[in-house]
């Protein structure tokens, strides 16, 4: 009689004792049968305890005893006992087995200890035999093998197999007594050794981690991870069969590229983990508008996708982005701050724009191109025409690359007048593309693409480099200039920048505080510390700051006062307006009084604009009124003229 809960004999007859080595029933009862236990034979025990209590089964089985470690082969009959508190005793009823062979002893202690879960049913699926590692994982001893199966489909798919074949494999969902796992099944047409009957041996092996590890390495393969959308691996491998799928039924389909506009700025005003915050949102919203009709993906930063079903072709994917772009107006709280996002979207249609991903891809992306063009915030679907701009751009790209090598730009200069004497104070410096007929080709046409190609880099340095000289030059002649050269977004992002000017002042030993670098109100806009120390490491290097084209950015003004500028330079659409909007130029020059910085205004034209201007205190002021942009030695031949006392 045995303890199972206290793993102790009880009690035993002397044939027990004879069996068990014990010089007696005491010295029997106090030895502790757990310490030298194996953890299957505790789980077996365990299963005939709560099988007595359950179902009032009994068992017959070869068991191999280990007396003082020596081996004794058992033929047993388990059956429960009662013990007088309630609780599930063993009774052990045995004798040695008569037949030892090895292979069978062996195999027999295997079934016991192997982590295979092996059962034996009858042709009806009913279990007549399992090892102690299928017990363990049965949920229900009684139920049938179909009951096993989460997936009625695979106990079919199973079973169809080992009729045709006698045997048969396959990785499915079963149920345990911890919940639906994955199990490697093999199950087997086999004879039952004692009625001779058909039976079903099946072996199961847990592949639950394996099968999650698979199935988490395909997501990561085809899922973008901060966002949960797909990737674009995925989009390859999807798009060409939903395509083929899309001509065999005369479908059409839409590829949509939606990209943030100034996502930068959310990054460098907020954090990281804020841009991160609003792609998550942007990724729910895209999934949601895809969903029953295609598929959502991350192109990786700001820049996402949609592959849906266009019903009515062109007009069904116009209709999307117009949605899209409504579905975005809405402000999306990031930080605790209500963020006003906007996106630029571009669009093609399969097959009118292209019948690859590839094409689709390219011509989604020029109408992209031709969205944010177009001031942003709005959607483009793709048209022949943006193809052949694109390819204009792309070959003025090239001319300017061989421009800059055959050094056929230049600078020309627009005087800055002082507003009170009318005297030449300074001038601004302006690029121009001598063309081979002699003439020039404006900034307009140009500056957008450099700024785009990153030429405005290499282009920049060269316009600051012949301003110190022209500055240096005209200095020598008695004309001690300021002048102004544009600074673009591109250049002041470049972190050489600084480096840049250094050098560009000492190969023309010329004099930085009479060179004022010209920034746009928007590049200040982004109220980071690596602007502000961007500019203060020019102003370290000597020279000045000018704010360009103010009051069109709605920078914040108190922020303002910390950037170390020395001018401003009012927009001309507000010189345009003085005469009916007074008050808007004039809180202008109120704010420079109040900063202490000077007031250029640009673009003044007539009479009346300057007369108010010098009535008003403004500084100076550029504009056709007084000269256009000319070449260097129009102005200094200007210079020459009565007008100038240059100082």
């Amino acid at each position: 009689m045995f303890d199972i809960d206290v793993s102790r004999v009880v009690w035993a007859n002397a044939a027990a004792l004879e069996i068990w080595r014990a010089p007696s029933l005491d010295e029997l009862t106090a030895r502790d049968m757990g310490v030298d236990m194996s953890p299957a034979v505790a789980e077996r025990l365990k299963q005939y305890q709560r099988d007595f209590r359950d179902h009032n089964a009994s068992f017959f089985e070869h068991w191999t005893l280990y007396p003082h470690g020596e081996p004794v082969t058992l033929d047993v009959y388990f059956s429960g006992y009662a013990f007088e508190d309630g609780r599930m005793g063993l009774l052990c009823e045995a004798r040695r087995t008569l037949e030892k062979t090895p292979d069978r002893l062996r195999s027999a202690d295997a079934l016991v200890h192997t982590t295979v879960m092996i059962t034996s049913y009858d042709a009806d699926g009913a279990a007549l035999f399992r090892n102690p590692a299928a017990r363990a994982a049965t949920p229900d001893g009684t139920a049938p093998l179909a009951a096993r199966f989460a997936d009625p489909a695979d106990f079919a798919a199973l079973t169809d197999a080992m009729r045709l074949y006698g045997d048969a494999q396959r990785s499915a969902r079963v149920h345990t007594a911890t919940g639906p796992r994955w199990h490697e099944v093999t199950a087997r047409r086999a004879t039952d050794p004692l009625s001779g009957a058909q039976t079903i041996l099946v072996s199961e092996i847990d592949v639950t981690d394996l099968k999650e590890a698979e199935e988490r390495a395909h997501y990561l393969a085809n899922r973008d991870v901060l966002t949960g959308l797909y990737n674009r691996h995925f989009l390859l491998e999807q798009a060409s069969r939903r395509l083929s799928d899309a001509a065999g039924r005369n479908a059409r389909c839409g590829v949509v590229i939606i990209d943030l506009d100034n996502f930068k700025a959310v990054n460098d005003t907020l954090g990281h983990a804020a841009g991160d915050q609003l792609l998550i949102q942007v990724a729910q919203s895209l999934e949601a508008a895809a969903a029953d009709r295609g598929f959502a993906v991350r192109l990786g930063g700001d820049e996402f996708l949609l592959f849906v079903e266009a019903v009515d072709g062109a007009a069904d994917v116009d209709r999307l982005c117009g949605d899209l772009i409504r579905r975005f107006a809405r402000d999306r709280r990031i930080a605790d701050i209500d963020l006003d996002v906007k996106f630029s979207i571009g669009a093609s249609v399969y097959p009118e724009h292209g019948r690859t991903l590839t094409d689709l891809l390219k011509n989604a992306d020029l109408a992209l191109y031709d969205a944010k063009e177009s001031g942003k915030n709005t959607h483009r679907l793709f048209r022949p025409s943006l193809r052949e701009r694109r390819e204009t751009r792309a070959q003025l790209e090239n001319d300017l690359i061989d421009a800059l090598e055959a050094e056929a730009f230049e600078l020309f200069l627009q005087p800055r007048v002082d507003a009170a004497s009318e005297t030449i104070v300074g001038a601004e410096a302006l690029l121009r593309w001598r063309r081979d007929d002699g003439g020039y080709t404006s900034p307009d046409v140009f500056i957008g693409a450099c700024e785009e190609s990153g030429l405005i880099v290499p282009l920049g340095a060269w316009a600051l480099e012949q301003a110190m000289r022209e500055q240096r030059r005209l200095a020598a002649l008695g004309h001690d200039l300021t002048i102004s050269v544009n600074l673009s977004p591109r250049q002041l992002e470049t972190p050489g920048l600084a480096e840049m000017l250094g050098a560009v002042r000492a190969t023309t030993d010329g004099a930085a505080d009479r060179i004022e670098l010209e920034i746009t109100e928007t590049m200040l806009m982004r109220d980071d510390a690596d602007t502000l120390a961007a500019l203060d490491r020019i102003r370290a290097l000597g020279f000045k700051l000018a704010i360009d084209d103010f009051g069109t950015g709605y920078s914040n003004l108190v922020y303002l006062q910390s950037f170390p500028i020395t001018s401003l330079k009012i927009d001309k659409s507000f010189i345009r307006t003085i005469g009916a909007a007074r008050s808007v130029a004039g809180l202008v020059l109120s704010f420079c009084d109040l900063l202490d910085v000077k007031a250029v205004a640009e673009g003044v034209e007539t009479v009346q604009q300057r007369d108010w201007l010098r009535a008003h205190g403004c500084a100076e002021y550029q504009g056709f009124l007084f000269a256009k942009p000319m070449p260097m030695r129009a102005f200094e031949a200007l210079l020459r003229g009565p007008t100038s006392n240059a100082a």
